[in-house]
């Protein structure tokens, strides 16, 4: 499988469990075993487990090859070697205190967004309008409130105003 659609299988997979800060990384020049390092972050155990799951899952339906994967028992940290790139799923905890992103962070990849297969551009998203509640309408058909008269403040000024 060619190494950008590995990458691109790898990124969808991780964003369709709602994989978070994911982060692609050229190590060609850190290591001879692996040309990329993808670093995401799960919520919770079940999460980075569910995470590998679909990496792995989304790989072998693409025709890839995927050679291990370790750490699944815990969930905390869970690693998926593809070959040609290898996969680090952890918990927010484990990713600050590993800080993997310094260790092979060199020189990160940007992934072009995914298109639609028909290679039509995808609509842009209209402005969400909210539907008018009770409340909003009912204060809508009020009449506005009159205006009171002012109070006197002094003596004086009450005097004169009951004269006139």
């Amino acid at each position: 499988m060619d190494l950008r659609k590995l990458q691109r299988v790898i990124v969808d997979a991780l964003e369709d469990v709602k994989g978070q800060d994911i982060k692609v990384f050229n190590t060609e020049q850190l290591s001879d075993m692996f040309e990329r390092v993808i670093v995401a972050s799960g919520t919770s155990n079940r999460q980075t487990r569910a995470l590998a799951s679909s990496v792995v899952e989304k790989v072998k339906e693409a025709g890839g090859y995927v050679v291990s994967v370790e750490g699944e028992d815990a969930g905390e940290w869970v690693l998926v070697d593809c070959g040609e790139a290898v996969v680090h799923v952890l918990q927010p905890t484990f990713r600050a205190y590993y800080n993997l992103e310094e260790i092979w962070g060199g020189k990160p990849v940007r992934l072009k967004p995914a298109t639609p297969a028909t290679g039509a551009r995808p609509a842009a998203k209209k402005p969400v309008r909210k539907p008018a509640t009770r409340a909003t309408t009912k204060a809508a058909r009020k009449a506005p409130a009159k205006k009171a008269p002012a109070k006197a403040k002094t003596p004086a000024r009450a005097a004169r105003r009951r004269a006139a």
